[in-house]
């Protein structure tokens, strides 16, 4: 996840970052937090589908050999990864308990994954 994080800075300053310093510098324009929250949202989301629906792999996944893919080892449908990543931000915001789940799960899956019927698994 910190490796992700670091890839992920990147595709916020890019996406992020600055349309909003244009915005804000060019036409001094400041968006409200929540419309921020939501362009970090589907930019984010964005990064994830497309890269979990190519491949089942992020740039990260595939340095670390990690696939998502479904329970029977087939990619995921596009409904269920809209799913596995809506659930995914309450699993990291409240105190990251979907991640910790996984110390507990039988299968060492995370919650987000158990409840979108989602797994990881090393390739």
């Amino acid at each position: 996840m910190l490796y992700e994080s670091l890839l992920l800075l990147g595709v916020l300053s890019v996406t992020f970052m600055v349309p909003h310093l244009i915005l804000g510098m060019g036409f001094s324009i400041s968006l409200p937090g929540w419309l921020l929250m939501v362009h970090v949202f589907i930019v984010l989301g964005a990064y994830f589908l497309w890269y979990w629906g190519h491949g089942g792999q992020t740039l990260a996944m595939q340095t670390w050999k990690i696939q998502l893919t479904t329970p029977g080892g087939n990619p995921p449908t596009m409904p269920r990864l809209l799913l596995r990543y809506s659930l995914a931000w309450p699993s990291l915001v409240y105190f990251g308990v979907g991640l910790l789940w996984s110390i507990f799960d039988r299968d060492r899956q995370f919650l987000h994954d158990r409840l979108a019927g989602t797994r990881l698994v090393f390739k």
